[in-house]
């Protein structure tokens, strides 16, 4: 990244399977209470799988206004709109703050799109018949339906775009707002990731893949990263968006920055046969971008999506980047409370970074309770810490062999 300008982040907004708004997100990863439970958005009696991480309680017209008409929006659209407009005003922004401001770019990474109303179609055609498909529904399909909704609402002054690269597309894409900051092209962005994949063709596909944990007896603790009980990851939904800025600018209108942006990479897997491989460049080029040796890094995010494999193959790439410092480095995942929320997961776990640097305090692993020998890291257990932290490294991978990493930093006071 050109050094140019320095990026903060200042305002932030989510959406989850344990809680709305980032008070209730934050409390339910301390207390590592999870937020997956049986799936109630259609009838999976008949899916092996039944279990997610819904967004509960979640009711549009809370959070949209009635003129958008959000119950023609798809549902991660909703999520996406409503965590932006958290974020705006949790970063104390008005819409005419922003009518000064020059370019602002809007950029929302999505994974799984607007399943829901694809499906809907779908099943309009093929019963009602073709005639019956609302005029609204091309558009509230679009990959481009979130940012365009939220860059409506700001104005002219919003330039939408949409990154898509499996999982890391939330990362991708605060990783691409903040570049255009750092350029010089804009003052400000918004940014993050948004998906709703608890519909019955995706699920299906998920639990095909070996993606969806058959804990169904015991949704609450079926996501275990690094235990060594686990069979798989949870598929959720939600939404994280990010109001990023100038340093500068931040500064000169009296906002107080969480936290800064300061390096990221990222990096296709090099070889289908070694999955993961990607992730090691991903992490290198990422502290290398931000200028960080190996042991100026406080703390990692992983991806752990609580994977049996994939788990253990990123402890490995960490103690292959991170060498002897691995075993002194608290690596813990989020996953065992929010589930795999795809696009929105990696915008997820730069919250919680965000919030344990203001806080001191790292979120603990949730449901680790047998020890892997593959898994030999300090996964910080069930138990938040107090610790020094500085500084944070986030990782997250994809299906497809997508790969990437950013390096978070405290702002010196």
């Amino acid at each position: 990244m050109n050094k140019r300008n320095r990026v903060v982040i200042t305002g932030m907004g989510v959406l989850a399977p344990n809680g709305i708004g980032l008070d209730a997100f934050w409390e339910s990863l301390l207390a590592a209470k999870s937020g997956i439970g049986p799936i109630t958005l259609f009838d999976a009696t008949n899916f092996k799988s039944r279990i997610a991480g819904e967004v509960k309680d979640f009711d549009p017209f809370d959070y949209i206004e009635a003129d958008l008409k959000p119950k023609r929006m798809a549902r991660h659209t909703q999520f996406a709109y409503a965590a932006a407009m958290m974020a705006l005003k949790d970063a104390g922004l008005e819409f005419q703050d922003l009518t000064s401001d020059g370019p602002i770019p809007v950029v929302i990474g999505v994974s799984t799109s607007a399943l829901d109303v694809i499906e809907r179609v779908f099943h309009e055609v093929n019963g009602p018949g073709p005639d019956r498909v609302s005029p609204t529904a091309l558009g509230a399909s679009k990959p481009q339906a979130a940012a365009n909704v939220i860059a409506d609402r700001i104005g002219a002054c919003a330039h939408a775009s949409t990154v898509s690269s499996a999982c890391p597309s939330g990362l991708d894409a605060i990783a691409i707002a903040a570049a255009i900051i750092r350029s010089g092209e804009a003052d400000m962005a918004i940014a993050g990731g948004a998906d709703a994949p608890i519909t019955p063709l995706a699920m299906a596909s998920f639990i095909a893949s070996g993606l969806s944990s058959r804990r169904n007896a015991e949704p609450e603790t079926a996501s275990r990263p690094f235990d060594l009980s686990r069979d798989s990851g949870v598929i959720s939904e939600g939404a994280g968006i990010l109001i990023l800025e100038n340093l500068e600018r931040a500064e000169a209108r009296g906002a107080k920055p969480y936290i800064e942006i300061s390096g990221y990479g990222t990096q296709r897997d090099l070889d289908v046969q070694k999955p993961a491989s990607g992730l090691e460049f991903s992490m290198r080029l990422a502290l290398a971008n931000a200028g960080y040796a190996p042991d100026e890094i406080d703390y990692i995010s992983a991806y752990g999506p609580g994977h049996p494999s994939l788990d253990a193959i990123e402890v490995d790439i960490i103690k292959r980047v991170f060498g002897r410092r691995a075993y002194l480095l608290p690596v813990s995942s989020i996953k065992g409370v929010t589930g795999n929320a795809l696009a929105a997961g990696g915008p997820f776990q730069v919250i919680a970074c965000a919030l344990g640097v203001r806080d001191q305090l790292l979120p603990p692993t949730a449901n680790y309770k047998v020890a892997d020998p593959a898994c030999d890291l300090d996964c910080v257990p069930n138990r938040t810490r107090r610790a020094k932290l500085n500084s944070a490294l986030v990782n997250v991978r994809g299906l497809g062999g997508s790969a990437s990493t950013m390096v978070l930093n405290r702002i010196a006071a």
